[in-house]
């Protein structure tokens, strides 16, 4: 009984799968919405190139399935980079595809 782990490590290690799983799904999300767009269209919209958001993202899912579980500071790296992708540069990108961009 002495070798048990306390319930409530088991319960972290659990939550701590659960968040690491939710923040993979998230950059695999931004990682393919980054795939379906026009390459011509990330310098208009005065960002990276398309490789070199493919590389970041593609790096972010990287790190977090294999390291995430050890250094989950790479998990949330990771996701910084997939939410700046999702909440910046994704709108500007639709904008500038749609027409709709104020230029």
């Amino acid at each position: 009984m002495a070798l048990a782990v306390p319930l409530y490590l088991q319960v972290a290690s659990w939550m701590h799968l659960g968040v690491l799983i939710v923040l993979v799904v998230i950059e695999v999300v931004a990682f393919i919405n980054c795939l379906t767009q026009r390459a011509d269209a990330f310098p208009v919209v005065g960002s990276l190139t398309k490789p070199a958001w493919l590389a970041i993202l593609g790096g972010a899912v990287l790190f977090s399935i294999l390291c995430g579980r050890v250094l989950p500071i790479l998990a949330f790296a990771g996701v910084t980079a997939a939410a700046i992708y999702l909440l910046d540069v994704r709108p500007a990108l639709r904008d500038a595809t749609d027409g709709s961009g104020s230029w």
